[in-house]
């Protein structure tokens, strides 16, 4: 018999401004210590933060080939990498930033469909504090929210209401 592991679903929360005090190299760049990918298995209907999809090294992507061609990975199951930027205000942290983009995987085949540029946009909008989900389908929108919040209840609530309404769902 085989147990599932506890999953660790840990949002990198902001630490200290390294660049506190001077104002020498690096002021005014972007940190990536405040920003977590979150994985939504559409058809397992679940969301997992997976810290390798940084370097693109998550459990999703390794081993597979990918290819920027949508049609060239027809089995593919559907996921959203979706980048979740963390800030903080006086009443505590919350989420920021939140930017989703598609990616398919056909495990057996070992290929699999992404646009790097995408990603990569949508991880520097994200920590830019944009929010875009509207591209996203009904039931992936559902199980992000319901993610973020069983996270933690008060970072949703100090979130935006662009965010909310965005993940709202009739």
């Amino acid at each position: 018999m085989t147990e599932k592991k506890k999953k660790n679903i840990g949002f990198n929360i902001i630490k200290n401004d390294p660049t506190d005090g001077h104002k020498g190299f690096g002021v005014g760049a972007l940190s990536l210590e405040n920003v977590s990918p979150v994985f939504i298995d559409i058809e397992e209907g679940e969301a997992f933060v997976d810290i390798g999809a940084m370097h693109a090294r998550s459990q999703v992507e390794r081993g597979i080939k990918f290819t920027h061609v949508k049609e060239d990975v027809p089995n593919g199951k559907p996921y959203w990498l979706v980048w979740v930027t963390v800030d903080r205000k006086e009443e505590g942290p919350y989420y920021a930033g939140v930017a989703a983009c598609e990616l398919t995987v056909d495990r057996e085949a070992r290929r699999g469909y992404k646009s790097l540029p995408e990603h990569v946009n949508r991880m520097d909008k994200s920590l830019k504090r944009h929010i875009i989900v509207d591209h996203m389908d009904d039931r992936s929108k559902k199980i992000l929210a319901n993610f973020l919040k069983n996270h933690d209840e008060k970072m949703w609530e100090l979130s935006s209401e662009e965010l909310k309404k965005g993940l709202s769902v009739q």
